[in-house]
């Protein structure tokens, strides 16, 4: 797989990942695709789309929106509008979305936004996914920081935030518990083999 800044021409297969600066987005695509993958030193370092090319798949690794260490807020508002930018100009392209979702603190985040008065920025990008007809899967990443007993708990909590009815099991399909950080990632392989299935492309399981 080869990384660029670049899109190949006649690339008309994307498989968007996109989530908050430092929810593990970068190290959750190297967990799925291998070393080549660039990770950043340090939170909200990536400022702008990282592609991979597999096959007549492009694998997109958006930067991070919301606080960035170190980076001041007008240039987080700038990037949050390229994120935008860049989604509606592919979305055509973009066959699979992934979210990528913090899960021991997206509730907590969630709620300080909401006493705020403020939508969730991971909300209101879940939301104009599915506007741009995208329906996203859900990679809650970082769950071996749960308590096993309190796992439903919180997924539970997280799909109530994002307007989906709990439990969370009746959205199996979308969403998946997973910790990038110790390669824990089956429920999401499995999710993205079904929309590749879906899809009628097989022949990417490879990559999967």
């Amino acid at each position: 797989m080869k990384v660029s800044k670049q899109i190949k021409a006649g690339m008309t297969f994307e498989v968007l990942f996109v989530g908050r600066s430092n929810v593990g987005k970068s190290s959750l695509i190297k967990g799925l695709f291998g070393t080549a993958v660039k990770i950043g030193k340090r939170p909200g370092v990536t400022l702008r789309p990282f592609h991979y090319h597999c096959s007549d798949m492009l694998i997109t690794d958006l930067p991070g929106f919301g606080f960035m260490s170190g980076v001041k807020d007008r240039k987080q508002d700038i990037v949050k509008d390229k994120i935008v930018r860049y989604i509606e100009t592919n979305a055509e392209r973009i066959k699979i979305g992934v979210l990528v979702l913090d899960g021991p603190s997206f509730v907590e985040i969630a709620e300080r936004w909401d006493a705020r008065g403020q939508i969730p920025i991971d909300i209101e990008m879940f939301d104009f996914l599915r506007e741009m007809g995208i329906d996203p899967l859900l990679a809650v990443n970082k769950m071996d920081k749960v308590k096993e007993k309190e796992q439903a708990l919180v997924l539970n909590e997280i799909s109530e935030k994002l307007g989906l009815e709990p439990p969370w099991q009746n959205w199996k399909h979308l969403i998946a518990p997973i910790s990038a950080k110790k390669g824990e990632l089956k429920p999401l392989k499995t999710l993205l083999r079904e929309r590749l299935h879906e899809l009628k492309r097989d022949d990417l399981f490879k990559y999967f």
